[in-house]
């Protein structure tokens, strides 16, 4: 009868649906946690660049308010820039991939950066200003991305 032969095409057919939906069900799958990985990346170094332009910001207001004579000094794990204000001297201590801001006065002493690659705070001439630079490279976190960190922040004494 033609209904048996009917019945054994729609089996079949109902085979070949489940396989395509398993292979688009797989394919969607992949799609998905490649998207969540890179959302997490890009999120992680939203976090990364914020914190970064924080820490700068800082430094900057550190150095606008220093009344003396800012001096770097190399470690032999990293560097030392020391910033004399009128209270008090303020640290800047690269060391093990990290940066710290310390107030020895106070016994003070705040991690400002974790997971730094390198660091380097500069002294600039520009005619009688007393300016300096600060490089910054933040460690990538995330392959995904790709996007290499590096900051440059630039700051003034206002009374050198």
């Amino acid at each position: 009868p033609s209904w048996q032969r009917l019945a054994g095409m729609m089996l079949i057919e109902c085979l070949v649906y489940i396989a395509v939906f398993a292979i688009l069900l797989g394919i969607g799958t992949a799609a998905f946690y490649f998207c969540w990985d890179h959302t997490r990346a890009v999120i992680s170094d939203t976090e990364d660049i914020a914190s970064a332009l924080k820490a700068g910001e800082g430094w900057r207001a550190d150095v606008r308010g220093a009344t003396g004579t800012i001096s770097v000094e190399p470690t032999t794990n990293g560097e030392l820039v020391r910033i004399p204000e009128a209270k008090h001297e303020i640290i800047y201590r690269f060391e093990a991939g990290a940066i710290h801001r310390e107030i020895p006065a106070l016994k003070i002493s705040r991690l400002v950066l974790p997971d730094v690659r390198a660091s380097q705070m500069l002294p600039e001439t520009r005619g009688p200003v007393s300016a300096w630079r600060w490089e910054l490279e933040v460690k990538e976190r995330h392959k995904e991305t790709r996007l290499p960190l590096r900051f440059t922040f630039e700051a003034a004494q206002a009374r050198p």
